[in-house]
């Protein structure tokens, strides 16, 4: 399957490759800004070649899942990403994880990726919902989701492990029936 590269008005969602290592770990390894990501923020260039391929893996999995590159429509290095994951093709669900560089944030620019990576998982993975989960302090992502039509649906306590602690995180779900990013 050729890799679904999709456009907004300011953004091209491409194929991760390992050229873009080095703005991965720019990106993941700023750890004021990947405090709510999920993971410890990356030290290494070899730990940014690592995630490309992780990434790329999922391709390959029974039930694959997609990671998009975000970059500027005009060209140049990455500046965040979109992955939707978990995905139960029996379920029609899927989870939805992003990330943006600090510089980028507060543009609208994840909105309008968002827009487009789950218009294109209702359609082309059929799917019916799509979870996330969202640090309870990571408020700027909790509105976003709320923006998009996400519903809260509850509070895992203690649900992830980064920065050395237990984290607790925020259930949130968009059906395709309360969505108007899914095609009748």
């Amino acid at each position: 399957m050729d890799f679904p590269t999709l456009h907004t008005p300011r953004l091209t969602l491409r194929e991760i490759t390992l050229d873009d290592a080095p703005a991965l770990l720019g990106i993941h390894g700023d750890a004021d800004a990947m405090r709510w990501f999920g993971t410890d923020p990356l030290a290494t260039l070899e730990q940014a070649r690592q995630m490309v391929e992780k990434f790329a893996g999922w391709r390959n999995l029974p039930a694959p899942g997609v990671r998009w590159g975000l970059a500027p429509r005009e060209g140049g290095p990455l500046i965040g990403s979109i992955g939707l994951f978990k995905w139960n093709p029996g379920w029609r669900c899927c989870t939805l994880g992003y990330e943006l560089a600090r510089g980028r944030q507060g543009q609208g620019l994840m909105s309008e990726a968002l827009r487009a990576a789950l218009a294109w998982g209702f359609e082309h993975m059929e799917l019916n919902r799509i979870e996330a989960q969202v640090h309870p302090d990571n408020q700027a992502s909790l509105k976003l989701l709320e923006r998009l039509d996400f519903k809260t649906e509850g509070r895992a306590r203690q649900a992830g492990f980064w920065l050395g602690r237990y984290q607790d995180l925020i259930n949130l779900s968009l059906l395709r029936e309360e969505s108007a990013l899914a095609v009748a």
